[in-house]
């Protein structure tokens, strides 16, 4: 039984119906829900060292991806949001490692085949490496 899931947002489509999913799931096992944000550094970090501007902005961004997700919980479910900085795969699996997740509720992306091919994708990263139960929705 699913006690604790693990949600990953991005402000996607994907994430938002993930949210609806994991919202089904969390009503159904009594389960709490964990929502985290990652900024992903890698895509900012043109130089080495980041602006305090930036990652205020992106942290600013999170926090309003990380409410909306919240506001759909209905009453009742416990919920509880998270953000972190770094590679999306790698802290979406190191969160639920180390928090001791019991299932990861995803979106996909999307990516076109060749896409998918060339540049990997975070859902199918952590389908591959995670040691809890992955449901990604499409």
């Amino acid at each position: 039984m699913s006690r604790n899931i693990l949600v990953p947002v991005d402000g996607s489509e994907g994430s938002d119906r993930a949210v609806a999913q994991a919202i089904a799931l969390a009503e159904a096992c009594e389960a709490k829900l964990n929502f985290l944000y990652v900024a992903n550094i890698n895509q900012l970090a043109i130089n080495a060292c980041l602006s305090d501007a930036i990652l205020e902005a992106v942290t600013k961004a999170g926090n309003v991806i990380l409410d909306r997700a919240m506001e759909m919980v209905p009453s009742g479910i416990e919920k509880e949001a998270f953000s972190e900085t770094g590679s999306p795969a790698v802290v979406i699996l190191d969160f639920a490692t180390t928090n001791e997740m019991d299932m990861i509720v995803m979106g996909s992306r999307g990516l076109g085949v060749v896409k998918g091919v060339l540049l990997g994708s975070v859902s199918q990263y952590i389908v591959e490496q995670s040691k809890c139960p992955v449901l990604v929705v499409k």
